[in-house]
């Protein structure tokens, strides 16, 4: 008997123990770094916000929605045609929604902005949150990594992505990658917010997609 309950006794110590490892380490994943410094070397190129955009889809049971934010400015700096740092702001007032037409499509781009009365912090809320901000901290073997703020809140993210120099122009595009919202505190219709909502929920991924276009300053 005595026996039987040290090895209970072990066997629950080792699994809290791995449990506690795999907490710290998806907390060191998530972690938010000190944004990349420029060398005096690299090329500075700034951000074409009429050639760029991001692409996002969001999804629910009942179906999903898609369209484009703008991005307002920005810089990257190059140095030998590799991407040192670079940082671009997003102007979350741009939001499109592609999918809708007339008044569904006003409609909906009022509750993610937040401009609908009574609906101000369901999403976005750029009223107050205007825009929203992305800072390298690094880019290895085409997966870029930075510090991604919304609603003053940041954290961590990556994705994959691939850089090209044509003459004075450089483009960076992502492939498609997810946020988890509820991260930056956009909880509307998170089922892992409020469990009680049953179907009736929208899915804590957002899928982005980043097409930014910078030319030499």
């Amino acid at each position: 008997m005595k026996s039987t309950f040290l090895k209970i006794t072990l066997i629950a110590f080792i699994s809290l123990g791995v449990i506690s490892c795999k907490n710290t380490a998806n907390e060191a994943d998530t972690a938010v770094e000190e944004a990349a410094q420029a060398t005096e070397m690299a090329t500075e190129y700034s951000v074409d916000a009429a050639a760029s955009q991001i692409n996002w889809e969001g999804e629910k049971p009942t179906g999903k929605h898609h369209g484009t934010i703008s991005l307002s400015s920005g810089t990257i700096h190059l140095n030998d045609g590799k991407v040192e740092a670079g940082n671009f702001t997003i102007d979350m007032n741009s939001i499109n929604v592609q999918d809708l037409t007339g008044d569904d499509k006003a409609s909906l781009e009022a509750h993610l902005k937040g401009t609908a009365e009574g609906k101000e912090g369901d999403f976005f809320n750029a009223t107050e949150y205007a825009t929203a901000k992305f800072e390298m901290t690094g880019i290895e073997n085409n997966i870029v990594k930075g510090n991604l703020t919304i609603k003053d809140k940041t954290n961590a993210i990556e994705f994959p992505a691939t850089v090209s120099i044509d003459g004075d122009k450089m483009t960076l595009k992502s492939e498609t990658f997810e946020i988890d919202r509820t991260k930056w505190d956009v909880n509307y219709g998170s089922k892992s917010v409020f469990p009680s909502l049953g179907d009736k929920f929208i899915n804590d991924a957002i899928k982005l997609n980043v097409l930014l276009v910078a030319t030499k300053a």
